[in-house]
């Protein structure tokens, strides 16, 4: 089996086009954590908008019973929902449930005038119907094969494939 190689720097400058492009005078980026939020705080600084929020999972997944409250910041939108155009930052989009446990999260917050969803890497493997509005990369993994995000402390990206 041959090593995957990603650039996560590489990718991001790729990501970081790609959201120019989804951007709109009423966008609000909203990072998923963790990996997703490390990506949109980023971001906001380097195109100069707002604060980015950040939003967790954590109480709308489907496999809560079995995980509990795994760790993880609690969701923080500075901004009213109502009305916004949100764009959803992650890092992998893999299976789409955590996906569809923000957008559950996100409505908890108010009505949105929109919701896309922009991602570093899609790795396939869809088991729901959501699909991002743009990703920096596709990459096929099998299914035990796991991809995270990693942030340095001088805040430079890279991958960890295990």
């Amino acid at each position: 089996m041959s090593e995957l190689l990603l650039d996560a720097e590489a990718l991001y400058l790729e990501l970081k086009r790609g959201v120019q492009r989804l951007l709109t005078a009423d966008t609000a980026l909203v990072g998923i954590w963790s990996g997703g939020a490390w990506l949109a705080e980023r971001l906001a600084v380097d195109l100069g908008l707002a604060d980015a929020g950040v939003i967790s999972s954590v109480l709308h997944r489907d496999d809560f019973g079995s995980r509990g409250l795994a760790k993880a910041d609690h969701t923080s939108l500075p901004f009213n929902v109502n009305g916004r155009d949100i764009l959803l930052i992650d890092d992998v989009l893999y299976t789409g449930r955590t996906t569809r446990a923000v957008i559950n999260e996100l409505f908890d917050f108010g009505r949105p005038a929109s919701v896309q969803l922009a991602v570093l890497v899609d790795r396939g493997g869809r088991q729901l119907p959501i699909e991002p509005a743009f990703s920096a990369a596709r990459v096929t993994l099998s299914a035990g094969q796991s991809l995270r995000l990693a942030r340095a402390d001088d805040g430079r990206f890279a991958f960890e494939v295990k």
